[in-house]
């Protein structure tokens, strides 16, 4: 399972997932600060994702879509 973490929080939580034994692999935007270098499986786009556009998601999900096809992607929302 993959997760596209969009805000800090979001992030966090699928961090904390992760380290509760998860093995699924966690994507996030630029604009998200943390040392992820020494975390496996995390993947940082160079752009920011926190108020994108619709077309900037979706970018990034087909981009994810490339890298790990026929995987589940966990997007996190929230309701405006």
């Amino acid at each position: 399972m993959i997760y596209l973490a969009i805000t800090p929080v979001g992030l966090k939580e699928a961090l904390q997932l992760k380290s509760n034994g998860g093995s699924h692999h966690i994507w996030c935007g630029s604009d998200l600060v943390f040392d992820l270098i020494s975390i496996k499986d995390v993947s940082q786009f160079n752009y920011p994702l926190m108020g994108a556009s619709l077309d900037i998601i979706e970018g990034a999900l087909e981009t994810i879509r490339e890298h790990h096809p026929d995987e589940v992607v966990w997007v996190e929302g929230c309701l405006r």
